[in-house]
């Protein structure tokens, strides 16, 4: 380590060990990639090229060593971070242009070789490396951005696929009951097909949306509910209290879920006294829902949906660390609660 510049010999090392790092890093490019692997090969030469016209020339700081090297290097740097050159290829221009015309102007134009090898060592040349760090900040800044969004790409691919496992059994179930209503001529089949119309369009096209009016997803609970009575023979008590601001908004398709299990769990396991209670209301910073249904203990399944396992995810996707899902069981009984941050 030479006592005059341990700054300089720091920059170098780091400029190497991000220079090796690139290479490492894009090894499976190259075996994919003849083109880059050509264009690699030319800039060694070029490398090579510069040895060769230093060690002929034997001058000291041979100015057309010092462009042959400078092409290299940019060219190296293009190779492997092209997008990065090309977003800040002027303030690359704006460190280097000024040093680069003073290198070249302290070289040729201050009195001759010697008169040059005197001011070199009386002047560091350190500055010649200070703007890497800075570059090589914005570099990992830039890798950041991009891991950022590349995640959040993919959160927003998952939930599309979430959203795609929504309700196909219900649709399923109720096209087979207004199949049967036909049949039947029953007059009720043209106010399924009506409701069911309503839910598909929501599930369709609403349901691609990032919200929602609130109101919206009450409205397709409560054709959620109207099918099923149509559905079922048997007597069922629904309750559905709902006392909210109009104006909130919220993720699409987050209720139903709930409302499901209390038929898929409950309803359909009891024969008789069966009921589901739902409440929706909202306080200053929360939306609060609450599905309450009686079940028959001797038919619990012991293996969770894959709805309440969407419902989790999605939660976890659309509302980190800002939701609240909570289930109690007592006896027969089977309450969850939902509460999610409020967005007006």
């Amino acid at each position: 380590m030479p006592d005059d510049s341990p700054w300089g010999v720091y920059f170098v090392f780091l400029f190497w060990y991000v220079m090796v790092s690139l290479v490492i890093h894009n090894l499976p490019k190259f075996k994919k990639k003849k083109k880059l692997v050509i264009k690699l090969l030319y800039l060694i030469g070029l490398f090579f090229v510069a040895l060769i016209v230093d060690s002929i020339m034997s001058l000291p700081d041979n100015p057309i060593t010092f462009i042959l090297l400078l092409s290299f290097w940019i060219g190296i740097v293009y190779l492997f971070a092209p997008v990065f050159v090309t977003k800040y290829w002027k303030l690359i221009a704006i460190f280097y242009g000024p040093l680069f015309l003073y290198f070249v102007y302290l070289r040729l134009f201050t009195g001759g070789l010697e008169a040059y090898l005197r001011l070199r060592a009386e002047m560091s040349f350190v500055y010649f490396f200070l703007p890497i760090p800075i570059l090589f900040v914005l570099w990992m800044y830039e890798q950041w951005k991009w891991l950022r969004n590349l995640k959040a790409e993919k959160s927003q691919a998952e939930l599309a696929l979430l959203r795609t496992q929504i309700n196909p059994h219900f649709f399923f179930n109720t096209l087979n009951n207004l199949y049967a209503l036909t049949v039947k001529n029953s007059k009720q089949a043209p106010e399924v097909i009506l409701k069911l119309s309503d839910m598909m369009r929501y599930t369709i096209y609403e349901g691609e949306k990032e919200s929602v009016l609130i109101t919206d997803e009450i409205d397709y609970l409560k054709n959620y509910i109207e099918l099923h009575k149509i559905r079922y023979k048997k007597a069922v008590s629904f309750k559905f209290d709902h006392d909210i601001d109009q104006s909130i908004t919220i993720a699409p398709l987050l209720f139903i879920i709930l409302l499901e299990n209390a038929f898929k769990h409950g309803v359909e396991s009891l024969t008789e006294n069966a009921y589901i209670h739902m409440q929706l209301f909202n306080d200053t910073d929360h939306i609060c829902f609450s599905v309450e249904n009686n079940f028959d203990p001797k038919e619990v399944s012991e293996t969770n949906g894959i709805g309440l396992l969407n419902l989790k995810r999605r939660l976890a996707l659309l509302y980190p660390k800002q939701h609240e899902l909570d289930t109690v069981i007592q006896n027969n009984i089977y309450k969850t609660t939902l509460k999610i941050a409020k967005h007006v």
